[in-house]
């Protein structure tokens, strides 16, 4: 049996960067949707939610980084 041929490197980093931005993207959407609902005045949805995005995000980053062989 051949030895299993590495994936890109470049496809790997550009699928997480992808991943990356529509976790924000879709987060921040949504938060930006809860507070015109809730016609709150402070973007407190958004804010939140933004965050709690790009904290996930940066863990499926890292996740990625760390595991070298996917």
């Amino acid at each position: 049996m051949p030895p299993q041929k590495q994936p890109n490197q470049f496809l790997k980093f550009s699928n997480l960067s992808i991943q990356m931005a529509v976790i924000i993207g879709v987060s921040a959407w949504g938060g930006n949707k809860l507070d015109a609902y809730y016609k709150n005045e402070t973007p407190v949805f958004t804010i939140v939610l933004s965050l709690l995005g790009i904290a996930a995000a940066m863990y499926i980053v890292l996740k990625g980084l760390i595991k070298p062989g996917k």
